[in-house]
C-alpha cells in the first residue's frame, strides 16, 4: 500500500457540518503521516455558522493542523490543474450537494475545481460521503462515481436507518487507509460497512 510521506493531499470540504468534529483529526493523521494536505473549501464552509461550530473556529483549525492557506475560490482552485500540485484529492465531507455537481461535471466551487483538476491530471479523488440522500434520489449520483475512473469511496453506511433511513455517512477513520489504497489504483474493502454500529 502507498506511503503518504512526501505526497501532496488536496483536501476539500463542503458544508456536512455535523462531521467537521469528526473529519479534522483525520486530516492531522494524513498530516502525521508525512503528507503535504491542502485545504479546499466551498462558500457554505466559509461563511455558515452552525450549531456544530463557527465558520472562523473551522477555519481556524484548518490553518493550524495543516500550516497551509485555504483555498476558497475558484480562481485560486483553477491553477491546481496545470501545476500539477495534488498527488491525490480527499473530499470530505462530501455532501450529497457536491456529489450530484462531481456526478455531472458542475464546477461551481473551489472544491469542484480542485478535483475537476485532479481529475485532469489522471490522479485520483478520495469520496467521503456524508448525504441524508444517499439511498434517495443522490443514490443515482453515487453510483455513477462508484464507476467512474479514478474515483474512489471511503467504506460508508447508514448512520441512523430506523430515523433517516436514506443516509450514508463515510467511516471518517479510513480516510487515511482509503487514500493510500487509492494511490495503488485499489478501493479500499469492504466498501459497503454497517456503519451505524461504530
Amino acid at each position: 500500500m502507498s506511503d503518504l510521506k512526501g505526497k501532496t493531499i488536496g483536501w476539500g470540504l463542503s458544508g456536512s457540518h455535523c462531521t467537521f468534529e469528526e473529519t479534522m483529526p483525520q486530516i492531522k493523521r494524513v498530516v502525521e503521516a508525512g503528507a503535504r494536505v491542502i485545504p479546499v473549501v466551498t462558500h457554505t464552509v466559509m461563511t455558515t455558522d452552525t450549531r456544530f461550530g463557527t465558520s472562523a473556529d473551522w477555519q481556524k483549525q484548518l490553518v493550524e493542523i495543516t500550516g497551509e492557506k485555504i483555498i476558497a475560490t475558484i480562481p485560486e482552485a483553477e491553477p491546481l490543474g496545470p501545476s500539477k500540485l495534488f498527488d491525490a484529492m480527499v473530499i470530505a465531507p462530501c455532501t450529497g450537494n457536491t456529489t450530484s455537481r462531481l456526478a455531472n461535471a458542475i464546477t461551481d466551487s473551489a472544491v469542484l475545481m480542485a478535483a475537476k483538476a485532479t481529475m485532469r491530471n489522471l490522479r485520483p479523488i478520495v469520496v467521503a460521503i456524508s448525504t441524508n440522500d444517499g439511498l434517495g434520489l443522490n443514490f443515482a449520483n453515487i453510483a455513477k462515481l462508484l464507476t467512474a475512473k479514478n474515483i474512489f469511496f471511503v467504506p460508508f453506511g447508514q448512520d441512523a436507518p430506523e430515523k433517516k433511513p436514506n443516509s450514508l455517512v463515510a467511516r471518517m477513520d479510513l480516510i487515511k487507509e482509503t487514500c493510500e489504497a487509492a494511490l495503488d489504483g485499489r478501493q479500499l474493502q469492504p466498501l459497503l460497512i454497517e456503519r451505524y454500529l461504530y
